[in-house]
């Protein structure tokens, strides 16, 4: 029970870092679990989670992808339509990433969990009138208890399984276990394999910006792997950070490489989610994180008065915007 604890960080309290100018981003109640941010300042949200074992706010409406573009002086959210013949009802967004084609091309690539199970939904962003095509459902029995993804290409990608089993009590039953079962699975059309494994809760993923490593966040381990890319997509080990928070997602800013992590303090809180003392939030910015000693600074943290279960941070030349798993969103100016 005590490694039970451990994992979920279960006695940690955090102090509060404030950022002094942040606004929560009207129009997002349930969830905003990842953002992924073009080179040209729109950003993609994922809304309306819902994940077995955690909370949600919003049980019956389906999940939503919202836009913002950040070039405005007073950026809002817009929901983005999406084309007739998709699923919406059992939509249920995770993570996302974007893939820029040569063409000008915006993908966006979705982990969705219709009715409990693991597809990635392939659209095709037209920014005219704010609206994703969906293009193709991707199913795959390697990709099983999907959580996040990172686009290599127009139609492939590296998934993280954050599970290896998917009923909720065998899941719960792998967590206080410890069991490494999850894994980091390479698809495209011609080959699906798993190219990373022996994680506790793969989670994050996220490429660098010079597309040689790839990283990711084992969220009951408490580390950020970083691993080196091959020609024929493999993965190998180069290093871990070890840090004292439960890393979720990953975003890289591409000008300083820069790594920025929204993180749960303490996992307990966030299964029991007791309004009395609901989960914190915590951000971090890790600074050339291939050295031997990379910067780690506590940007963010709130006990979750203003905002609860943070789950990513992206960041676009001064903006800050800050997501959580079931909770609100908010947009920072540094």
């Amino acid at each position: 029970l005590s490694s039970c604890r451990n994992r979920l960080n279960a006695s940690r309290e955090i102090a509060p870092v404030t950022l002094p100018n942040c606004r929560l981003i009207k129009g997002i109640e349930s969830g905003s679990e990842d953002i992924d941010i073009l080179p040209n300042g729109l950003a993609f949200i994922s809304s309306g989670l819902k994940y077995p074992g955690l909370k949600t706010l919003a049980p019956d409406k389906p999940g939503e992808i919202f836009l913002m573009d950040l070039n405005e002086d007073n950026p809002r959210a817009v929901e983005l339509r999406i084309s007739r013949g998709f699923d919406l009802a059992s939509f249920n967004p995770h993570g996302i990433s974007t893939y820029l084609d040569k063409d000008d091309t915006v993908y966006l690539f979705v982990v969705n969990h219709p009715h409990q199970k693991s597809t990635v939904e392939l659209f095709k962003f037209v920014e005219d009138d704010s609206s994703l095509v969906h293009l193709k459902t991707i199913r795959h029995q390697l990709l099983n208890s999907v959580n996040d993804i990172v686009a290599m290409g127009p139609d492939s990608f590296y998934a993280t399984n954050d599970h290896y089993f998917s009923d909720f009590p065998l899941l719960f039953l792998e967590m206080f276990l410890g069991l490494t079962w999850t894994n980091v699975v390479y698809y495209s059309p011609k080959e699906v394999k798993e190219v990373a494994a022996g994680f506790y809760s793969a989670n994050g993923i996220n490429i660098s910006p010079d597309r040689k490593y790839i990283y990711v966040a084992d969220i009951f381990d408490h580390k950020v792997h970083v691993l080196e890319k091959h020609a024929n997509w493999n993965l190998t080990h180069v290093k871990m950070l070890q840090l004292d928070t439960l890393v979720d997602n990953l975003s890289i800013d591409t000008h300083t490489g820069d790594v920025w992590m929204g993180c749960h303090p303490n996992g307990m809180k966030l299964l029991y989610n007791d309004p009395e003392n609901p989960p914190a939030s915590e951000v971090l910015r890790v600074q050339n994180i291939l050295l031997e000693e990379p910067v780690v600074t506590r940007v963010y943290a709130d006990n979750g008065s203003v905002l609860q279960g943070t789950s990513v941070a992206s960041i676009y030349e001064r903006k800050l915007l800050i997501g959580t798993v079931f909770h609100r969103a908010l947009y920072c100016e540094l």
